[in-house]
């Protein structure tokens, strides 16, 4: 009998040349010899693709170094809405804000958003919209007027409601708070942890903190493109009214200033949509771009404005909105407002579907 240490001795010695040749020929018989097939690549667990629209609603949007709660995060908007309601006047009319509220809230549903939205209008000739911390949402209705499409609506009210999702304001806020730990001497606050606390709970919030970064405002375009495309509008409306607004921002007594201060819109950021949209918004058939209702809303917050006639300038080409003329002798404030081809009527029609061209290549 072979002993354990022989048999394991067997086992590891180099095979006879003797009898090499006929396994080759046995190889030969049965085709080229292949190598085996390689081992299946171990998938490494990874975090979902920020630009994975597929992935929305379920994605690490808005996660980061943060002092606040999402609770205090809606009770500090809360209190901020309240001063913005203080001094401002809403429109109240139930068409014109169950209209908007029904746009902005089906952007909400296809957003990343943890906290539910509040959604009014100012009546305001502003061209702006800003959404506080915790959802309250405002739109001016200059913004209404400014718009050419529903779309281009849309794409305003996503661009802020990606704020509320990635947490911008309160982000904002903690590195102040941050910023304020690290210029304060220790001895004079009991420690970093225990300054935090007593700040974050008393802190005085000044609308000024919705000035975001540049990075902020870049993962707002970002994320309000997807919000966008989600609900089913066209994403280049977004491009196409920034570009139109970028366009008349050094004109006098410009109703976008306002726009422009808290959305500064620059070639690169413009660049970078398009791009986006290029590379991660798949292509549909067709995207929502107007609906009669817009243009019905849009009639009657025209109809609304006190003291407002329609005139036409240059000839005929262009109907502006002017105030009448005040007892002052004040010049005329006006708003342009875009026209359309005689030959539409989209009073009665359904949503104007864009269809996106099939490349043959």
């Amino acid at each position: 009998m072979h002993t354990a240490a022989q048999v394991a001795l067997e086992g590891a010695r180099v095979p006879d040349p003797a009898d090499l040749p006929a396994a080759t020929d046995a190889v030969k018989a049965q085709g080229t010899l292949e190598p085996p097939p390689p081992a299946p690549a171990v998938q490494e667990p990874h975090e979902p693709s920020k630009y994975d629209v597929t992935l929305i609603g379920h994605r690490n949007v808005g996660t980061g170094v943060n002092f606040y709660s999402i609770e205090r995060e809606i009770a500090i908007g809360r209190d901020l809405a309240r001063q913005v309601e203080e001094s401002s006047k809403l429109v109240s009319d139930p068409e014109i804000t169950d209209y908007v509220n029904r746009i902005g809230q089906n952007l909400v549903r296809n957003s990343d958003s943890r906290v539910p939205f509040t959604i009014k209008v100012v009546d305001s000739g502003e061209v702006n919209a800003f959404a506080l911390p915790g959802g309250f949402f405002y739109v001016d209705s200059g913004l209404i007027l400014a718009a050419d499409t529903e779309a281009e609506l849309a794409a305003v009210m996503a661009h802020e409601i990606a704020h509320v999702a990635a947490r911008h304001a309160t982000k904002n806020m903690t590195k102040q708070q941050i910023w304020n730990m690290a210029s304060i001497p220790l001895m004079f606050i009991g420690g970093p942890a225990a300054y935090a606390i007593a700040e974050v709970a008393s802190i005085a919030v000044p609308l000024g903190f919705l000035k975001f970064s540049r990075d902020a405002e870049r993962e707002a375009d970002m994320l309000g493109l997807q919000y966008d495309y989600a609900a089913g509008y066209d994403p280049q409306a977004f491009v196409q009214f920034f570009e139109k607004l970028k366009s008349e921002e050094k004109k006098k007594h410009s109703n976008i200033a306002k726009m422009f201060s808290t959305h500064p819109m620059n070639s690169e950021r413009i660049t970078a949509a398009q791009d986006e949209i290029r590379k991660y918004l798949p292509d549909r058939d067709s995207y929502v771009v107007d609906t009669s209702e817009f243009d019905a809303v849009k009639a009657r917050l025209i109809a609304q404005q006190g003291g407002l006639k329609m005139h036409v300038e240059n000839g005929g080409n262009r109907p502006v909105l002017r105030k009448a003329p005040q007892s002052d002798g004040a010049g005329d404030q006006e708003l342009p407002i875009p026209a359309e081809p005689a030959s539409t009527d989209k009073s009665d029609g359904p949503p104007v579907l864009k269809k996106v061209p099939v490349s043959t290549n």
